[in-house]
């Protein structure tokens, strides 16, 4: 779930970009904002443009790297995503979020490592995660990553399920919404089936946006195969995210869990459709691939042309993203679509 961020719509009205008649081109600071917008809009062509301006020392350099590897991780390009955050670290080891997404880009190494590499790469991923909640312990993104990390991984590289259980106590007084959802997972894992759907149903009634919630609890009733309860979770997901704007993730994520399980295309592609035409964008949902899953679902459903607009919208939006590159819609050669 993420934290509301400020849409690109209005950083963009904030500070424009320069017409013709202007004459001062952005300083250094509205590069980066700008670039952040655009990261946020799932614009990364755009953003990585802005960024080749982005100071390379002094104020402002940290974040330029950081923004890079940001951008880098959604086009999942890991090992530039990985060198980016480092020299954001590098530069500013204070600061809590540049730590968070550092060990984000060294996790996504270790999942496609050897086994080695895997083991040295996780133990890092893990050491970054715990800077960043020692740095700024109401970080709820990073004790939810740390948390996470705790729970799936074994005890040699530093996980463990009584560590994600103090995450648990953690995140009660940061965000109790995340900490109800978290505990769900706890539970699942634990195969306390009762308790974990407990916890879900309470992340529903926490927070202000229960759109997450309500995806979560989708995603439990998916994995017990309970496909009516399921289905009912995700209609009640995407009427709490029609009232908030904020809860565009949700509805990406839902779609998502939809695809993997390759249930009701059409309520993922309606999902999907809801999430870029009304919902704020933020880079955890990234809007080029929410265009390249929908290309997917249009493909499911028989509208090759629709596929292929989907999937020019994709690229239009990030020509470096490889799934995109590699998608054929049915009559458009041998290549298969990958994700």
């Amino acid at each position: 779930m993420g934290v509301p961020v400020l849409t690109a719509a209005l950083l963009a009205a904030a500070i424009p970009f320069a017409s013709p008649a202007q004459s001062s081109p952005a300083s250094p600071a509205q590069t980066l904002t700008l670039a952040s917008a655009a990261l946020q809009s799932g614009e990364a062509d755009k953003a990585l443009e802005l960024l080749k301006s982005a100071p390379a020392s002094g104020p402002g350099s940290a974040q330029a790297h950081n923004l890079i590897c940001r951008v880098r991780i959604n086009l999942e390009q890991w090992d530039a995503a990985a060198n980016e955050c480092e020299q954001a670290v590098r530069l500013d080891g204070s600061n809590s979020g540049y730590h968070l997404w550092l060990g984000r880009a060294l996790g996504e190494k270790a999942d496609r490592a050897s086994f080695l590499s895997a083991y040295s790469l996780a133990k890092r991923t893990r050491a970054e995660f715990e800077a960043a909640v020692r740095l700024d312990p109401r970080n709820g993104e990073a004790l939810v990553s740390l948390g996470e990390f705790d729970r799936q991984a074994p005890g040699v590289v530093g996980g463990g399920m009584d560590k994600a259980q103090q995450i648990a106590v953690q995140l009660d007084k940061v965000d109790p919404e995340r900490a109800h959802e978290f505990r769900g997972r706890l539970a699942e894992q634990k195969k306390d089936y009762a308790a974990a759907e407990g916890e879900f149903k309470r992340a529903i009634a926490a927070g202000p946006h229960p759109a997450f919630g309500w995806t979560a609890l989708a995603g439990f009733y998916l994995r017990r195969q309970r496909f009516a309860e399921m289905e009912s979770a995700f209609h009640s997901a995407l009427t709490a995210a029609q009232r908030d704007r904020q809860s565009g993730v949700a509805l990406y994520d839902g779609a998502g869990l939809l695809l993997e399980s390759n249930r009701n295309p059409a309520l993922a592609a309606a999902m999907l459709d809801e999430y870029l035409t009304n919902a704020a964008k933020t880079e955890e949902a990234p809007a080029f691939v929410a265009h390249l899953r929908l290309a997917r679902l249009k493909q499911q459903l028989g509208d090759a042309a629709a596929a292929g607009r989907e999937c020019s919208a994709a690229l239009a939006l990030a020509s470096q993203y490889k799934p995109a590159q590699d998608f054929r819609p049915p009559n458009a050669g041998p290549q298969q679509a990958r994700f």
